[in-house]
């Protein structure tokens, strides 16, 4: 009996504790602000939804340009509308300058199309490379290697095949630098005359020597002198090898005055310039200025296989909002 009656004091209570008015009102209250929070967390994960398309740029394919020849695919930019709404949720309001990318990859790569040269990065890349062949100019070597690490620049050296035998230190101090190497072939023939077998011979023979002294695989092959036919193109691609050539060229060999040398690359470079040079006394004394100048520009000097990446410069894009940013403009490709 005693417990019966314990029983329905509890029921009693609940009930009286459940249904009185200023429990309901308490619970109306909660109720209401979690509704209030809710209507707040779907407008701005709305509004985000709703203007993403605005800043999103679409992927761009490599394709065979018919004055550049292969130019490289670009990555687009999507909108990561979870993790944009996480950065924006405290301060309650849409902030474009929180809104946070992933990259998505294009269609057709560089790999995807038929063996062709490569004259130039992504014309919407904000980036540049500098091409150093190595065949002599071991004098310069160092006092360009200092510059570069002084600017914290990364460049891609082509090394000739017997040069690199030659100079074993010098090839490994480049790559010790932090500096990419590739492939300019063993003795610095005409590419474009020497035979199927002789062609295949340099380039294997240079890319055997390189990667046993610097313990690093060659991805990109520099034809001496830019002399090549089709068939060269080909053979480097057999041996897993691209076709460099280069956009702007120092003309370094003639030994310009650093002064003529600058103005020669400086009114010419722009977004995925590629900069030939050699280790030569112009290039050495004009390349402090020449990094400058380049940086000056908002360009960042980086490796080709850097340059050649469909990664696309978010931070740079990010920054562009006000400025066209989400349009494709694909410049400079026909």
């Amino acid at each position: 009996m005693k417990k019966l009656i314990h029983l329905f004091l509890m029921v009693a209570c609940g009930f009286l504790i459940v249904y009185n008015p200023l429990t309901s009102q308490y619970l109306s209250m909660l109720m209401s602000e979690s509704m209030t929070v809710d209507k707040k967390v779907d407008a701005l994960y709305n509004e985000i939804s709703e203007k993403a398309p605005e800043y999103e740029i679409p992927a761009q394919d490599a394709v065979i340009d018919r004055v550049w020849k292969a130019i490289p695919g670009l990555n687009g930019l999507q909108v990561d509308i979870d993790e944009s709404y996480k950065k924006m949720k405290k301060g309650k309001k849409f902030d474009e300058s929180k809104l946070v990318y992933h990259q998505v990859k294009p269609n057709v790569h560089l790999s995807d199309l038929s063996p062709s040269p490569i004259y130039r990065g992504h014309p919407d890349k904000p980036m540049v490379s500098f091409i150093i062949n190595v065949a002599w100019g071991n004098e310069f070597l160092p006092d360009m290697l200092a510059t570069l690490k002084a600017h914290n620049v990364s460049a891609s050296f082509f090394l000739e095949g017997r040069w690199t035998q030659n100079n074993p230190e010098l090839a490994k101090m480049i790559v010790s630098a932090g500096h990419e190497v590739g492939n300019h072939s063993y003795s610095h023939p005409d590419m474009k005359v020497i035979s199927t077998q002789k062609s295949r011979e340099e380039i294997r023979k240079t890319n055997e020597v390189i990667e046993a002294t610097t313990e690093k695989d060659v991805e990109w092959f520099a034809p001496p002198s830019g002399s090549y036919r089709d068939q060269t193109v080909q053979i480097a691609a057999e041996e897993n090898l691209g076709t460099v050539m280069w956009t702007v060229d120092t003309i370094d060999w003639q030994k310009p005055s650093p002064d003529v040398l600058l103005n020669r690359v400086l009114n010419k470079v722009d977004n995925g310039s590629m900069i030939l040079m050699h280790p030569t006394a112009s290039t050495a004394q004009a390349m402090d200025q020449l990094i400058q100048g380049i940086k000056d520009k908002n360009l960042q000097i980086v490796t080709v296989s850097r340059l050649l990446s469909e990664d696309r410069v978010i931070d740079n894009a990010t920054k562009n909002n006000k400025h066209d940013f989400g349009k494709n403009n694909n410049n400079g490709i026909h």
